[in-house]
């Protein structure tokens, strides 16, 4: 786990006639889910695949772990992202699509099969190994791409809107599987979602974007109802 960090963060394209990101400063905290909310356009893609590396700042730091990370490559970060597409080799087996960064890294063939079966489990996805991409469900694909990204044993997750593609029932279930699986590791999470929903549902924090700029971060909103039942929970507590 880390703290993520950007500091003056900018990127400029189209010789800098756009401000994609414009001067950012934000922090995650060490094992926080932390959401960035925002239309299209207001930067929060960009901002993740800058602190993943993908792109380069035109000005401005990233900080993981309190150490300065700008300009090394997305390999270096001990970082995992997961795309909206969820980048699977459709040709490759749930298995060997989740064992692949492995394979890449010359781990041992025993470990690397320890490291599968984990999270396979973890995400209860064990009897789709043997299947292909083309077999699943929107659902099952997201969990393999996770599943890809834990065995890595990241610092840091950069998920893309990874909900995107599933329809309503199975995104709400999605979601709730995705916030159980982050308390469960405790890694520092990255989220980034256009949907309000969908942030007030995961992030321990939300960060709101447009125009390139941070314009609000809070935590998230908990309901009167909420708040009133755990109260009186815990006043139940002290009358026993």
């Amino acid at each position: 786990m880390a703290v993520v960090e950007v500091r003056g963060l900018a990127k400029h394209f189209d010789g800098g006639r756009v401000h994609a990101i414009d001067g950012v400063d934000l922090a995650a905290d060490d094992g926080e889910y932390l959401v960035l909310l925002g239309p299209s356009g207001c930067g929060k893609t960009t901002l993740l695949r800058t602190v993943a590396g993908l792109e380069e700042p035109t000005s401005g730091d990233v900080l993981i772990g309190g150490v300065v990370v700008t300009g090394l490559p997305p390999r270096a970060r001990k970082i995992a992202m997961v795309f909206q597409s969820y980048a699977l080799y459709p040709h490759k087996t749930v298995h060997a699509n989740i064992v692949f960064p492995l394979r890449a890294a010359r781990m041992a063939p025993a470990e690397r099969e320890r490291k599968v079966r984990w999270a396979a489990t973890l995400l209860g996805i064990e009897r789709l190994l043997d299947r292909k991409p083309r077999q699943l469900s929107g659902g099952e694909r997201q969990r393999v791409a996770l599943a890809r990204a834990l065995v890595r044993e990241p610092q840091v997750f950069l998920l893309d809107e990874p909900l995107s593609n599933l329809d309503a029932k199975l995104r709400a279930s999605a979601r709730d599987e995705l916030k159980r699986f982050q308390k469960e590791i405790g890694t520092t999470t990255i989220y980034v979602t256009h949907d309000q929903v969908e942030a007030m549902g995961l992030g321990d924090r939300i960060a709101v974007l447009a125009d390139g700029k941070v314009r609000q971060v809070g935590r998230r909103w908990r309901s009167t109802t909420t708040r009133r039942t755990r109260s009186s929970r815990r006043s139940s507590g002290r009358r026993r």
